[in-house]
């Protein structure tokens, strides 16, 4: 599995990690379902135009220029910033994570071969791929050549170089300018750096070889990006590239765009500054089907937010429950009942990743388990724990760090125990007393939820 990753320019801000949650949960849902996954995201770390035509300014170095370093140092800055927020979103981390700045040989193999074939030509910004030599460019899109070129005129998704020949057309080698001092290398196509897409098709057949599986990335990648990978890819190779090509849809925050002129572009730790989790905002990604656009709004982000604290505070009071203690065994439609639901999330999960639906399987398990009121054994709030936490290997929500509950010394067990049996048979004086002696000499206090009692320190 291929996942687009970031170009380190600048911080990726919450659109931009939608598509690596879902590439995270589809991984997830692939090894749950006992697939071995090896999964390569990249590190763009070359400076890139504006657009395929060579024209605008290279981002890195005007970053590098803004903050006073040098491309490499805003690139590494901005690569150790996205593994810090992948690591908080709790994103697994890819097998391989290959920077650009270390394959361009395997480019310039790559570019070799697409030249030695004849689908290469020279214009004055750059060495440019003859996308009209494809007989089925543009079938991601499920356009014609003729269609997509106009699609894009229409769109003004790319700008013309002088002496392109079709729309479509696009760099694998661009020259640099001589403004342009870093990372660019001298070549027999000329000094210069490696068009965008070339990227991608050269490390992702380096690693995984050059007919793979997966390939994942944003819906906003399909008419340019992913359509000039697969065009250059099976150019080279004569094989199909990609079995199966999965993009997310947009992020609109407020029903716009993101917008750094209308101000509301948003990182992860801008969320987290203003109070949220980074839970919070993950259970608001997953709330939507990964293929319709979703509006962020602060008003879902704490509906999110609530909704996930919830289910925290749930799994916390299963795994304080001590008693009561049934003799009995677990009731059997309860255990069937945990199974059914069990099995609903795992279909939708399997049936395109439709996370609200498999959000509603979860929380129907929680309304089943509350319906068991005081009559809930520590068997059955542990078969509850259990499923959540196998839900949870494919959210990747936290869940495991809520079940944990410090373990108190017998000495506190046995008076929690004791007035336990106090308050069955209804003498809450002495009940009180063992609770204010719990407080007072062991710094703990009991609550008496319908689960059974939950224990919290004190101070």
């Amino acid at each position: 599995m291929y996942s687009c990753g970031p170009t380190v320019y600048n911080f990726q801000h919450i659109g931009n990690f939608r598509a690596f949650i879902v590439a995270d949960m589809l991984k997830r849902v692939l090894l749950h379902g006992g697939y071995k996954v090896k999964h390569v995201m990249n590190i763009t770390d070359v400076g890139h135009l504006v657009g395929d035509a060579n024209l605008g300014e290279d981002k890195i170095r005007v970053t590098a220029q803004h903050e006073h370093k040098t491309a490499h140092e805003v690139a590494k800055f901005y690569t150790d910033d996205f593994l810090e927020d992948i690591k908080a979103l709790g994103i697994m981390m890819p097998e391989i994570m290959p920077k650009a700045t270390d394959h361009v040989r395997e480019m310039l193999d790559l570019i070799a071969i697409l030249d030695k074939k004849g689908f290469l030509y020279n214009v004055s910004t750059g060495v440019y791929f003859d996308t009209s030599k494809v007989k089925d460019y543009g079938r991601l899109m499920n356009l014609s050549f003729e269609k997509l070129n106009s699609f894009l005129i229409t769109g003004a998704r790319v700008e013309r170089a002088q002496g392109i020949k079709n729309t479509t057309d696009f760099a694998v080698w661009r020259f640099s300018r001589p403004d342009q001092m870093e990372m660019v290398w001298e070549t027999k196509y000329g000094k210069g750096f490696p068009g965008w897409h070339i990227e991608c098709s050269a490390m992702s057949m380096k690693y995984l070889g050059q007919h793979f599986d997966i390939h994942t990335g944003g819906v906003d990648h399909l008419p340019i990006h992913h359509t000039n990978e697969i065009a250059q890819s099976e150019s080279a190779t004569g094989k199909k590239f990609v079995n199966y090509w999965v993009h997310n849809e947009f992020l609109l925050v407020d029903g716009k765009k993101m917008s750094k002129s209308i101000g509301n572009v948003y990182t992860p730790k801008d969320l987290q500054k203003k109070g949220y989790s980074a839970g919070a905002y993950k259970y608001l990604m997953v709330s939507a089907h990964y293929r319709t656009q979703l509006n962020f709004t602060f008003q879902a982000l704490d509906n999110s937010k609530n909704t996930l604290e919830g289910v925290y505070s749930f799994m916390k009071r299963l795994a304080s429950i001590q008693y009561p203690e049934k003799e009995s065994k677990m009731n059997k439609s309860f255990i069937a009942n945990v199974a059914k639901i069990r099995d609903k999330f795992f279909e939708h999960m399997n049936d395109d990743l439709d996370t609200p639906l498999a959000l509603a399987q979860m929380h129907a398990l929680i309304s089943t388990a509350n319906k068991l009121g005081k009559d809930i054994t520590k068997d059955d709030a542990n078969l509850v724990i259990e499923t959540l936490l196998e839900f949870d290997k494919v959210l990747g929500l936290g869940f495991e760090e809520h079940t944990k509950h410090s373990n108190h010394p017998d000495e506190i067990m046995k008076l929690v125990e004791e007035r336990e049996s106090y308050r069955k048979k209804r003498m809450f004086a002495d009940a009180d007393r063992i609770r204010d002696l719990l407080k007072e000499e062991h710094g703990v206090d009991v609550e008496d939820s319908q689960n059974g009692p939950v224990i919290h320190k004190l101070g």
